[in-house]
């Protein structure tokens, strides 16, 4: 397989400058997935990668050589893009081979690798249909067979199952990983869906405006989110924000007092904080709690019954909060509602936006997806 080292990369349009100096190591074998919203520079990023963009300032290298000059054809890649883009009139087989017949690639060699493509895939009783006569995730498998015959040192995948309904993205999801276990492959994908990216990534790239905001494991963007911007993105449903005022530091934390006069101490470093000064105080719907005596308060707007669980919209001084509760619960809209929440759990973003360290690094933070072999008490 191979690396992947990307040096204060910029893309300008005319004027407009759309990659704004990234830098980025991939590591080999590694899964790293692009992941913001749309119009962030993801896919731009991805394009220049492959060759299909060049790069304004900045290098790309690829297995420690530069690739700024070297066409997209001899980078040692394979992408699968958001259209299938198959041959209708050929067979799945001819789909998949049909580049290494371009490159001149015998025919028994062709066979073969279009064969073992097929078995890692489950397409082997497919490869005489053509692909009208398939679906959509079997149209996808047949895209990644044909990257998967090239042998290719990196594969970028750009959004590929957008184009796919939810049961199918869920059945894909799991079919990429266990493809990336399989192959040991480097892979780099592309989404504005964190869930694909939480689910698959060993390692996450949020941008925003051609920025990277924060570059980590899942868990660890999770549990420590860089500034405002990553904490609200990552995690569904979004996170909840409140106005808070300082009201005293400690060794313990930073002492706030919450909407409607409650206090509470979040375990954070307050060295860039002062006195009485305005805060965001971020906590995830599944953290909050509901609790007769808790210091928050409302009325429920929405009930979303889910099943296992149900999402509350509550309406509060401090806008609308958004709390996950289990799915037998006996509220009703417009009832009032009180809840709380473990302090433990809380961010604190000042002005900048920016979050205030956590006194507590979470266990679970340094663990990617390859890890999740291993127990929660073994962690580090």
């Amino acid at each position: 397989m191979a690396t992947l080292q990307l040096h204060d990369l910029v893309k300008r349009f005319g004027d407009t400058e759309v990659i704004k100096g990234v830098d980025l190591d991939v590591e080999d074998r590694e899964f790293v997935v692009f992941v913001g919203p749309s119009g962030c520079g993801k896919s731009t990023l991805m394009r220049m990668i492959a060759g299909l963009e060049s790069a304004s300032e900045g290098d790309i290298l690829i297995d420690g050589q530069r690739m700024n000059d070297v066409g997209p054809a001899d980078r040692g890649l394979a992408m699968v893009f958001q259209s299938y883009a198959l041959y209708p009139h050929m067979s799945v087989a001819d789909n998949m081979g049909f580049s290494m017949r371009l490159a001149g690639v015998p025919k028994a060699e062709r066979r073969a690798k279009v064969l073992e493509a097929a078995r890692i895939l489950q397409l082997e009783p497919l490869l005489e249909r053509k692909p009208k006569a398939l679906s959509g995730g079997q149209r996808q498998r047949v895209a990644i067979g044909r990257a998967i015959v090239r042998n290719p040192g990196i594969f970028l995948f750009d959004e590929p199952l957008s184009n796919l309904d939810a049961a199918l993205r869920v059945q894909m999801r799991i079919e990429l990983a266990r493809l990336h276990e399989e192959l040991d492959a480097t892979m780099i994908y592309v989404t504005h869906d964190q869930i694909e990216a939480m689910t698959m990534a060993d390692k996450i790239v949020v941008l925003h405006d051609g920025v990277v905001e924060q570059v980590g494991s899942p868990m660890a963007l999770y549990h420590h989110p860089r500034n405002r911007f990553v904490a609200g993105f990552i995690g569904s449903p979004t996170m909840n924000f409140f106005a808070v005022e300082v009201a005293g530091l400690d060794a313990e934390g930073v002492r706030v007092t919450l909407p409607g006069g409650g206090q509470c101490v979040v375990p954070v470093d307050g060295s860039r904080v002062q006195q009485a000064a305005t805060l965001e105080l971020g906590i995830r719907p599944e953290h909050l709690r509901l609790d007769d005596a808790g210091p928050l308060g409302g009325t429920i707007q929405v009930l979303e019954r889910l099943g296992g669980q149900t999402s509350l919209y509550i309406e509060t001084d401090g806008g609308l909060v958004t709390l996950m509760a289990d799915g037998d619960v006996a509220y009703r809209v417009h009832d009032p509602v009180r809840f709380g929440f473990d302090a433990s759990r809380a961010h604190l973003f000042d002005a900048e936006g920016l979050a205030c360290e956590s006194l507590k690094a979470h266990p679970l933070a340094s663990l990617t997806r390859q890890d999740n072999r291993v127990s929660p008490q073994a962690a580090p």
